[in-house]
């Protein structure tokens, strides 16, 4: 895949013209004066989180190929101008800087925590409205007026998780194995670990391992001889996919919890090992399966335009682009001081649920918990912190 990309959505079909090169200078027009309005991402298309990123531009995409087949936004019709960061600082402040140059009205992105909050700091600067999906590292949005996310923070779900252990798995005991080479684990279990105490739940293990780690075994023997009847992983889906049959093998009987970053794991295991994710809970933005019809018509779409279902980055991402929709609508404007203005005050009501932001710009919401039944993803609860 190319490392920069651009596209324009047409309003009469689902068609998308790509370039595989940057204006040059002073070919961009301000998106105020043009009749497209210009919205910039910055994606992980290439690289180790590809996935994520890849899913996460699908989401986008159909929301973008909607809006324009039903007359854009304020009356024009929306370019997506998109450049590949392969999930890694550097080349996320070269794509940033990019799109600053092409004048986007706003951006969507980064997908991935540690870019996101890269740009995040150049961009308070500049004032561009931007939007990441899903980074969820809890200081990307602190202190910057024009910087937001649609998904949940860390803290925000280790808390959710832990509120789910007790009151959900009727948890006494509960074990912790985190990534301690990610600040998103962390994240997670220490605010997980603050709320399981007062939860009055016994924390019995707290273990770790490193992004390099593949055996799991000296860890997972500890948290069995603890028998808990909970055990947090809060990682992604690939380490989930390596620590599970070692947790079984290890005599692990705890029923386990885990984060959005477990959504996809059923496609990366074994089908012949499935059945020991049998059970398994799972925070997650949205549920595939919900009987909300919006949610049914966005799935029907989206698994018909990419002959697969659509990820909790899917949904994110076509809801930041509706959210931007409506910001820009109520704003009547694409000025980047308006915009921001009536996101800070927006009242959102999109695929991944209904919500308004906080003064640090993270929207109030709940989580749908997600159980994994049969080698399929099925809703399990909504749980919602105060």
């Amino acid at each position: 895949m190319k490392k920069t990309k651009k596209l324009m959505a047409l309003a009469f079909a689902s068609i998308f013209a790509f370039a595989g090169c940057q204006a040059k200078d002073g070919e961009s027009k301000s998106t105020e004066n043009s009749d497209t309005v210009k919205i910039g991402a910055i994606i992980p298309q290439t690289g180790p989180v590809s996935n994520y990123g890849n899913s996460s531009e699908k989401g986008a995409l159909l929301a973008v190929e909607e809006i324009n087949k039903n007359g854009g936004i304020n009356g024009k019709k929306i370019e997506w101008v998109s450049y590949d960061d392969k999930g890694e600082i550097t080349d996320s402040t070269t794509a940033y800087n990019k799109l600053k140059g092409e004048n986007v009205a706003a951006i969507v992105g980064p997908i991935t925590s540690k870019p996101a909050l890269a740009v995040s700091e150049i961009a308070k600067k500049d004032k561009i409205p931007m939007i990441t999906p899903t980074g969820t590292q809890v200081n990307i949005t602190e202190g910057k007026d024009n910087i937001f996310r649609t998904c949940f923070t860390d803290p925000y779900q280790g808390k959710l998780l832990a509120i789910f252990a007790s009151e959900n798995q009727k948890a006494k005991k509960v074990a912790i194995l985190r990534n301690t080479s990610s600040d998103y684990s962390n994240g997670i279990a220490d605010e997980f670990k603050k709320e399981a105490e007062k939860l009055k739940l016994d924390l019995v293990a707290d273990e770790s391992y490193g992004d390099n780690d593949n055996d799991f075994k000296a860890q997972l023997t500890k948290i069995a001889k603890a028998s808990p009847d909970v055990l947090l992983i809060p990682d992604y889906y690939e380490k989930i996919a390596l620590i599970v049959p070692q947790a079984r093998d290890a005599g692990i009987k705890a029923k386990f919890i885990g984060s959005d970053g477990w959504d996809g794991v059923i496609n990366v295991m074994d089908k012949s090992q499935l059945n020991l994710v049998d059970g398994s809970c799972f925070s997650n933005h949205f549920a595939l399966d919900s009987a909300d019809q919006r949610v049914k018509d966005f799935v029907k779409k989206f698994k018909d335009k990419n002959k697969e279902d659509p990820s909790a980055f899917s949904a994110l991402s076509y809801d930041t682009v509706y959210l931007l929709k409506q910001a820009m609508e109520e704003a009547k404007s694409e000025d980047k001081d308006k915009v921001v203005e009536k996101i800070k005050n927006i009242e959102f009501d999109g695929i991944t649920g209904k919500f308004k932001f906080n003064e640090d710009n993270n929207p109030i919401k709940s989580a749908s918990m997600m159980e994994i039944k049969d080698g399929a993803y099925k809703f399990n609860s909504i749980v919602k912190a105060d």
